[in-house]
């Protein structure tokens, strides 16, 4: 498969599900099942550079052509379990962000009006045709959603410093992510709900929370959920990547509002919050 750089593409996190074979109908799971028998299956790396590639013509190509036909496979405990890509339907859904990430001068510089509302026609299109259809990932860049942190406990974090030069050959970049069972993952959905609802009533990380279970519902009560931090981990430094415990600072927060104990929850709130403000600020930084 040609490379469209050698350049890591940094700074986009993921939530990622990934479902058991037996989730998905024929001929779809022999294709998966074939694919996941595959030793050149892409990375994650792979999927961004595929993207970045169809924004190079003139005009641009928000959203690929065709769906795509990979997916990241996963073994849970001697199961395969895929997560299909889904890069066209993803586009798709990402065009609708764009207008809250960029100014409307810059938006129309990267894609211009007639692009966009191309793709748009395309998408309603599409969605008439398929009306249940949903992705297995979402994204999110130069932040982790806080709501994402609900779904995993600090004992299922991961981290693996990076070895040697991640720029050269050889060297591999770090790693942080969260895996959980989907059944766990609910269950956090739901217990934190009750928390939030009983304290607050409303706000964002209500309505952020409800959105995210609602699609975990999408899925088969097998599969594996998985919070990864993607290209963060190419622009955080090592000791603050290895100093983030977020998702233990989320389950404090929401353990002190069920204590009834509001003053310890705004204070891990209030860190968390803190904490995300300046990595995304490094979004503006030179």
């Amino acid at each position: 498969m040609p490379k469209v750089s050698s350049v890591t593409v940094p700074y986009a996190t993921y939530l990622r599900v990934y479902e058991p074979l037996a989730a998905f109908p024929e001929p779809e799971r022999e294709h998966w099942a074939r694919y996941a028998r595959r030793p050149d299956r892409p990375s994650y790396q792979d999927e961004l550079r595929r993207s970045l590639a169809d924004l190079l013509p003139t005009p641009p190509i928000p959203v690929p052509v065709h769906e795509s036909g990979d997916a990241f496979v996963l073994d849970v405990d001697g199961v395969v379990c895929v997560c299909p890509w889904r890069t066209r339907l993803r586009g798709w859904q990402a065009l609708g962000d764009l207008a809250e990430e960029l100014p409307p001068p810059v938006l129309d510089a990267v894609l211009p009006p007639v692009v966009r509302h191309q793709a748009t026609r395309d998408y309603e299109r599409w969605l008439a045709r398929n009306p249940d259809a949903r992705p297995w990932i979402r994204t999110a860049t130069w932040q982790v959603p806080l709501n994402w942190f609900v779904l995993v406990s600090d004992e299922e974090r991961e981290y693996v410093k990076a070895s040697g030069d991640p720029g050269a050959p050889g060297g591999e970049p770090p790693v942080l992510r969260y895996r959980t069972p989907m059944v766990q993952a609910r269950r956090r959905v739901a217990r934190g709900l009750r928390a939030l609802k009983d304290a607050i009533e409303e706000g964002p990380l209500i309505d952020g929370l409800v959105d995210v279970g609602r699609w975990l519902e999408e899925f088969h009560p097998r599969s594996l959920v998985e919070l990864d931090y993607g290209g963060l981990v190419h622009v955080l430094p090592a000791g603050e990547l290895e100093g983030d415990h977020s998702a233990a600072e989320v389950a404090e927060g929401i353990d002190a509002l069920r204590r009834g104990d509001g003053s310890a929850a705004g204070e891990a709130y209030g860190r968390l919050v803190e904490r995300w403000r300046a990595v995304r600020d490094r979004r503006s930084a030179n």
